[in-house]
């Protein structure tokens, strides 16, 4: 079985669409029937985000925490219990593509790091699409970190400790101790998942921080601001 985890703190908005993706990544003829359990982890939430998973048929687990490290790590305990042989962590504004978990677990590694995009870049302007472009290298080999395209067999996640309970940075956490425990990762440019360049941060310094510093750092206000998301070579 496949465990599929989000993490979600009131995300109404956007989960029906990431469960959509994710149901469509489910029947991938080339998972031949294995059995896919999504499991969101609902941290802290006030709006309609579980009424929506239900209706998706995706499982729930209730944090209160306001902690994403916390969250996928619930999540993600949740899956191992059930019996799950492989993790893969999205976020609840990214859709994945159909083919996202056969790549994922065909990878022949530990671990799959993957790259995204941006599906809709709001009121950002060109050149800072143009500078993201010129950071996200989307080529094998890539050192990029993202919560939103990571996966990984349970023996390495559980030799690496899991999700720390961070309220940022958990998922290049959990990749700098794979690598650490001498787990083989698959820095890969595809499967890419599509995420949103929305401005209101779920976790402080994660993508939607980055993205702004990297607004700040193109109109030359806030050079050396951007934070890491990448494990050292």
């Amino acid at each position: 079985m496949i465990g599929v985890i989000v993490p979600a703190h009131d995300e109404a908005q956007s989960i029906g669409r990431c469960l959509a993706a994710i149901a469509t990544a489910t029947a991938d003829p080339q998972l031949h029937g294995e059995e896919v359990l999504v499991v969101v982890a609902l941290d802290a939430c006030s709006d309609g985000t579980g009424a929506i998973c239900a209706a998706h048929g995706a499982a729930t687990v209730a944090v209160d925490a306001r902690c994403v490290g916390s969250a996928r790590a619930a999540a993600a305990t949740f899956a191992l219990a059930r019996g799950a042989r492989w993790i893969a962590s999205t976020d609840a504004d990214s859709v994945v593509p159909p083919d996202w978990l056969s790549r994922q677990v065909s990878c022949g590694a530990d671990a799959f790091c993957g790259v995204v995009g941006v599906g809709d870049w709001l009121d950002y302007p060109d050149r800072v699409r143009r500078a993201f472009a010129e950071r996200e290298v989307a080529r094998d080999g890539h050192r990029h970190i993202h919560g939103a395209n990571l996966g990984v067999s349970a023996p390495a996640y559980v030799a690496a400790g899991g999700f720390a309970q961070l309220h940022t940075g958990e998922d290049v956490a959990l990749v700098d101790a794979i690598a650490r425990s001498g787990a083989r990762i698959a820095w890969l440019a595809r499967p890419a998942v599509a995420t949103s360049a929305r401005r209101t941060a779920r976790a402080e310094h994660g993508f939607s921080s980055f993205l702004r510093a990297l607004e700040r750092e193109v109109v030359g206000a806030g050079a050396g601001l951007l934070p890491s998301r990448m494990v050292p070579e």
